[in-house]
């Protein structure tokens, strides 16, 4: 029966899976954010766009402005989530991390950069780990070029 209503409700199983995969990407970033507001950081946006370049979230932790990636993995994935972000991702994190900067007044005085590595099972979250500034800023970011 479960199959049926799959096929009624999608046309295939490539649809059905990108459904699947993004209401766990959703659930995900939801704990992300708990996780951080819990931790005392303050949510400034969600999911910020820049063209085709996106921050998930952008936080205040004290003073620092935060750019927050999350990723969420199955718990059998080979790749865990931080490992997960490859350098073409980091580029695009840092176009719309200049984006976001160019258009911020006044200027943080400090930034950093924040990984949430969500795992999960059949999109039932095992476990969220915080990693706080990751490497992904060269040095120039902070003077101002």
């Amino acid at each position: 029966m479960l199959a049926a209503l799959k096929r009624w409700l999608f046309a295939s199983d490539d649809e059905y899976d990108k459904c699947t995969k993004a209401a766990i990407g959703k659930a995900g970033e939801r704990e992300a954010e708990r996780i951080l507001k819990a931790k005392g950081f303050r949510v400034l946006a969600r999911n910020w766009r820049s063209g085709r370049d996106e921050i998930d979230l952008i936080c205040g932790d004290g003073e620092t402005l935060v750019f927050v990636e999350t990723r969420v993995r199955s718990a059998d994935a080979l790749v865990g989530g931080y490992a997960s972000i490859t350098n073409k991702k980091k580029q695009a994190v840092r176009r719309a991390c200049r984006s976001y900067l160019a258009k911020t007044r006044p200027k943080p005085k400090t930034q950093r950069f924040d990984v949430v590595e969500i795992e999960h099972r059949d999109g039932e979250i095992l476990v969220a780990r915080h990693f706080e500034n990751a490497p992904l800023f060269d040095k120039s970011v902070n003077r101002g070029r």
